[in-house]
């Protein structure tokens, strides 16, 4: 059976590697089943999700609300392209920028779309309303940012794997440190600057979480010098955190909030930027755009996605669930000879490993939760990130708080 099951997984790992881009890393697991909380793999193998697609499948894989309006709206209209209105968009629009408080929304497919639109908006901006100097406009970003692949987001990273022999880079970006209001204040000085954009947890990095009062201070500094503050809610938004919208904590309504991920419950590619008037209509037609964002069937995903986070109040889940995962983690590290740090907010959470010994330690921790039937990934080298779908319930979580600490136990024994 064993060798079964290593002949079929190997299929699957074959196909990948023989036809595939080696741009991924992935666990040695074929999965072809997902609902819920759980993933099935192709023997038939049940997990708990712990990673949710990088917080994509915030409702739980394969949302019977979600599915059902996939199913629906693929049979009338699935894309038009903005050269025709269409029937979908507009209740979309009015929802989200209602559920959010902003004026309006730009619909894009993916979450570096979302943060590339913000980033021209903010130029434009700049340009028509601060009076910048043309081409003169500069981004700030703080180091740690993670938000996609292209050019533009890679050259605003600070991680050689990241952008290493891909430039030259993306003009007219300062990058200062992370959770320092002090070096954020000299750049905001300059009076070419648009605007900054931060995560309000940065995710990517390994959770990392600002001191309280870190972005109600970012809100003020950016409105004292007149820059724009943009949130990359990409990975926090949408009750991740504990609130709808982890800037929800503090005082700090963004002037340009970037949504993504679990925007359409991990079902299709969808994104979103919001922002008022002021911002969102210096964007004149022909000057942006996408040929499937804000298409019919992304737009009848999120808003059934969208409606899902409001009436299953996930947020709220989110807050209570995360509160007793990381206190059940916290007093495993006391005792633990390898967990150095438990933190997060809701149920965006991550353990560092001390890796002093072993720079693959996290990565053979991971192999060990796969084998105990839950599914976690590790980010820069020793630090593992959980986040399970936000429809987790008490008993699910306190199974896998076991199956995490006995795979941890097992290990350091």
């Amino acid at each position: 059976m064993l060798l079964e099951t290593i002949s079929k997984s190997k299929y699957f790992f074959d196909l990948e590697y023989n036809h595939g881009a080696h741009n991924y890393k992935p666990l040695p697991v074929v999965l072809s089943k997902g609902k819920g909380v759980y993933l099935w793999d192709v023997d038939g193998k049940k997990y708990f999700d712990f990673l949710s697609a990088y917080s994509a499948v915030n409702q739980g894989h394969c949302h019977p609300e979600i599915i059902e309006a996939l199913e629906s709206q693929s049979k009338k209209l699935t894309l038009t392209s903005r050269a025709f209105y269409n029937d979908v968009l507009g209740t979309y629009e009015k929802y989200i920028t209602e559920l959010f408080k902003y004026d309006k929304v730009l619909a894009m497919n993916t979450g570096v779309e979302g943060g590339e639109t913000a980033i021209k908006l903010a130029r434009k901006w700049g340009y028509l309303k601060k009076r910048i100097p043309k081409n003169k406009a500069r981004i700030i970003f703080a180091n740690g940012n993670f938000w996609g692949r292209t050019l533009a987001a890679i050259s605003s990273s600070d991680d050689p794997s990241s952008y290493k022999d891909f430039g030259p880079y993306m003009p007219g970006y300062d990058i200062i440190p992370y959770n320092d209001l002090e070096s954020l204040e000299v750049k905001l000085k300059n009076p070419h600057t648009a605007a900054f954009m931060v995560e309000p947890i940065q995710g990517e990095a390994g959770v990392i979480i600002p001191d309280q009062g870190y972005l109600t201070g970012v809100r003020s500094l950016c409105s004292k010098y007149n820059v724009l503050f943009i949130a990359d809610e990409v990975q926090t938004g949408l009750g991740r955190t504990g609130r709808m919208l982890a800037t929800d904590y503090e005082n700090a309504r963004p002037d340009i909030l970037i949504l993504g991920k679990a925007l359409s419950g991990g079902v299709i590619p969808a994104s979103a930027v919001l922002a008022d008037n002021e911002i969102m209509l210096c964007i004149k037609p022909g000057e942006h755009g996408s040929t499937f964002g804000g298409n019919p069937l992304a737009c009848a995903v999120c808003l059934a996605a969208l409606k899902i986070v409001v009436n299953e109040d996930l947020a709220a889940n989110a807050s209570k669930l995360g509160e007793k995962f990381r206190s059940s983690m916290k007093n495993y590290s006391r005792i633990s000879s390898i967990v150095n740090n438990v933190r997060g907010k809701g149920l965006l959470n991550a353990i560092e490993i001390d890796n002093t010994y072993d720079n693959d330690i996290a990565w053979e921790i991971c192999l060990n939760f796969m084998r105990s039937g839950l599914l976690a990934k590790p980010t820069h080298g020793n630090i593992i990130r959980f986040a399970p779908p936000l429809t987790i319930t008490d008993e699910q979580i306190n199974d896998c708080i076991s199956i995490i600490k006995n795979t941890l136990e097992n290990f350091e024994s």
